[in-house]
């Protein structure tokens, strides 16, 4: 027997064969639209990504350009202090032979030749203080004035004659000196107590 197709059954496989196609269409329009919202997923959280890392990044730079400014300013800063303070170390060298100087001057010249060599030890450390006072080098005022522990050393304690007297120095048997506002050698003084 053969088969035959009634009209009944020809009409739903044309309808089926019609609509395939179309649900064919839609559904490659539905993968197509679920494909296209996975890749727009994607790209989205992508770019999430790339803008936390770019935050990231963004704020190392900060960080490092604030580092970089604050060495600079120290470098800054330390390179004035050692030009300010660069003869300090000359300066306390030379306050020896100053002293001797001061302490030959105090020898008393009993003939011509030594008079003549106490002018020139005067002359020289005239000079000397002069060229000290020109670079900052200065002496600390000690006699009659109030102890300060920052510029004067302590090295005697006599009792005072009045009140007027306490806490003050009343000999100086060593000069300080100050360079600029740091002290190079306080002064070693005897104050009144």
């Amino acid at each position: 027997m053969s088969k035959e197709k009634f009209s009944s059954e020809k009409n739903l496989d044309e309808k089926e064969t019609a609509s395939t196609p179309e649900s064919a269409k839609k559904k490659a329009t539905e993968d197509k639209e679920a494909k296209k919202d996975n890749h727009d997923e994607k790209l989205a959280k992508e770019i999430a990504d790339l803008k936390d890392k770019n935050k990231e990044l963004e704020d190392k730079y900060l960080r490092s350009e604030a580092e970089i400014q604050n060495m600079q300013n120290r470098y800054s800063k330390e390179r004035a202090q050692l030009i300010k303070y660069e003869s300090q170390s000359l300066a306390k060298d030379i306050l020896p032979v100053v002293d001797n100087l001061e302490r030959a001057l105090s020898v008393e010249a009993d003939d011509d030749v030594s008079k003549q060599l106490k002018k020139g030890v005067k002359m020289t450390l005239d000079s000397l203080t002069k060229t000290l006072k020109d670079h900052g080098i200065v002496e600390i005022e000690a006699e009659d004035v109030k102890f300060d522990p920052t510029l004067h050393q302590a090295v005697q304690t006599v009792v005072a004659e009045n009140d007027d007297q306490k806490d003050h120095v009343v000999q100086v048997l060593q000069k300080g000196y100050q360079y600029k506002d740091r002290t190079l050698r306080p002064a070693m003084v005897v104050v009144a107590q």
